[in-house]
Order: C-alpha cells, then structure tokens, then sequence
C-alpha cells in the first residue's frame, strides 16, 4: 500500500493547516460555560454576521447542530419533514426520536432536491390521529443526492409557503458555502428564510473541527442550554475557535478548486463502460457513481484503497468521492486513472492475462 494516500472519502479528513495550527497555538481561551472564551465569542460574531442573523453558537459537531435546532424548534409528538436521503435521517443516530421526540417524514425529491410540491402534500395539520408537521428540515447541498444544491428560486418557494403554513424552516447547510460558491450567491441570501441554519467548519471549509448553528438571539440563547445538556459545554474550546476562524475566513476562497477537481473525477468515470454516473448532479465537491453490475462497491473500494486511493462505498453499488482542499488536481488525475484501470481491468483480471 502507497504510504502518501489520495484520501477522497470525505471532506471532514483535512489536516489543519499551517495557519490554522498558529491560530490554535496562540489563542486567546477562557470557559466558554461561562461565555468567557473570547475567541469562541469572537467566532459566534463573526458567523452571526456573515448570515445576518442575531446570534451564533458554536458547536462540536454538524449534528449537534441539527439537533439543537430540531429540538428549539418542535414539540414532541410532531414530524419533521425532510428529504428521504437526508443527514438527520440516515446519518444522526435517530436523534430527532431520542432527543426531540419527534418522527422524521421522508420525502423523496426529485434529484434529491425537496420542492414545495413535494412538501405540501406530506404536511400534516393538528387532528386526533396522526402527528402534525412541526418543522420543515432543508439540506444544502445534499450529500446523498452528490452535492447537488437547492438553488434560490427554490428555496424563495419553499419559505413563502411555510410562512402561509406558519411552519418553522430548519437548514442543515454543513456545506452552504460549496452551494453559495456554485451558485454566485452569499450565503446571507441563500439562507435568509430559515429559522436556524447549521453549516460545518469541519468540512469544505477545512477546520479540524467544529460546526456553527446561526439564529435570532433567543433562539441561540435557549439553544446554548442545549448545547450543555448534549454534552456541548467544551470549556477553553477557543484553541478549537481559533482554527475554525481561518476556515471561516480563507475557507470559502479554496472551494471553487474543489469543484473542479469534482468534475474532473466525473468526467473520467463517465467514459468508463460500466459505470452510471449523472453528470448534471456534480455540480459542488461531491461525486457519485454506481456499478452497472449492481454489486462490487466494496471490492473496488478495497482494491482502490491497495493503490493508495481512499474511497467510500454507500450500498452495494455506489461509490462516493469527495475533493476537498487537501487533495491536488495532480492527484485527482491520478486517481482517475487508478479508478479507470481498476473498473475496466480489475486486479483477478490483469493478473489472468
């Protein structure tokens, strides 16, 4: 096995960067229990006006995130309606149940993508039968749809018709800013009509750790006691604040790259016999291709991995491949042909001729 991988698993495998690293070293900490740590204050400001909004807070995870903000913004016994792929369904340990007491509805959008049209019928109004939609939970961009993003019209549809609903919006934007970078819109306006938006340090934006959750001030208020009682209160977390600063702040400017060299992934796959990829879906750092034999995803996730290319299988037959700020387009012409040489020519096959 190489000792240099090309890791493509996800973009949460970043390494903190030299910048980043400094930052850390000289931060200025105290207990942010007490909201005495001037750089995770610093970081809530900075965030709360980059989205317009009140208030921030920072958390240790996207999920937390989530999490918070499903349980500041239903009553149990409700359904949050979401994509039928989402991250809180598939990814967050059926936490909305445990912690919210509330039911996720899956919604299937087409392309991954939820519309109003998908929406309004799957809401439920308050009778003595069934659990009443208390929340409408938006991802951008979608993970499991590969990266694809809610675009403005979309979402201007969703918000208005919610407000007539008088239903609270919730968006899981762990990677909004790969889908403002995409759609040359900041992110103050492609979130504006949400309640509560989540976005991740941790990920495109390349801090080791750490996720924000934005919102009006009682909202954030409420959210920081439960931030405590999930275990969130993360004391002199201003060694953690300061590298999601930098990320925050040069983050954004390296994602355009990372598009790229998503697309440059994509276009090699769709040339090799074998594979279904949509093209049309790859439109941030996210690729997702299938098998056309229905099966196989592991084995060539594991012979891929043998040469020193990290992939993820999702299923028997698909793969999930993510570019991030760690990973050169040298590398991702690398991988492409080690991807190429190995669906086309796998190892048993090579080694028979």
């Amino acid at each position: 096995m190489k000792t240099t991988m090309i890791d493509l698993r996800s973009d949460t495998v970043t390494r903190p960067s030299p910048a980043m690293r400094a930052a850390m070293a000289a931060a200025e900490v105290g207990d942010d229990v007490y909201g005495e740590d001037p750089t995770v204050n610093l970081i809530e400001r900075r965030a709360a006006e980059i989205f317009g909004r009140e208030a921030a807070l920072f958390v240790p995870t996207g999920t937390m995130g989530n999490q918070i903000a499903i349980r500041l913004l239903t009553l149990p016994g409700q359904e949050v309606i979401a994509e039928s792929r989402a991250h809180i369904l598939d990814f967050e340990m059926a936490t909305t149940a445990v912690f919210s007491g509330c039911l996720i509805r899956a919604v299937p959008g087409e392309g991954g993508v939820l519309r109003w049209k998908d929406i309004e019928p799957a809401i439920t109004p308050v009778g003595p039968f069934r659990a009443p939609t208390g929340l409408i939970e938006i991802e951008n961009t979608a993970n499991l749809a590969g990266g694809r993003c809610s675009r403005l019209d979309v979402l201007q549809e969703i918000w208005e018709g919610a407000h007539e609903r008088k239903l609270p919006l919730h968006l899981d934007g762990a990677r909004i800013f790969n889908a403002a970078v995409a759609l040359g819109v900041d992110v103050k306006t492609l979130t504006r009509g949400f309640d509560t938006v989540m976005f991740c340090l941790s990920k495109g934006l390349g801090a080791p750790v750490g996720s924000m959750l934005v919102g009006a001030a009682e909202k954030m208020a409420r959210a920081r006691l439960l931030r405590k009682s999930m275990g969130g209160g993360m004391r002199q977390a201003g060694v953690l604040a300061a590298a999601g600063l930098v990320a925050l702040e040069d983050g954004p400017k390296c994602l355009a790259a990372d598009h790229a060299h998503a697309r440059l992934l994509a276009d090699a796959l769709a040339l090799i016999d074998g594979v279904a990829i949509d093209l049309a879906s790859v439109e941030t750092n996210i690729v997702i291709f299938r098998l056309q034999a229905g099966r196989g995803a592991s084995d060539l996730v594991a012979r891929l991995k043998a040469r020193g290319v990290l992939a993820n299988a999702f299923g028997p037959d698909a793969i999930r491949l993510v570019t991030h700020r760690d990973v050169t387009r040298a590398q991702c012409i690398e991988a492409a042909a080690v991807l190429t040489e190995e669906i086309v020519s796998p190892v048993n096959v090579r080694g028979a001729k």
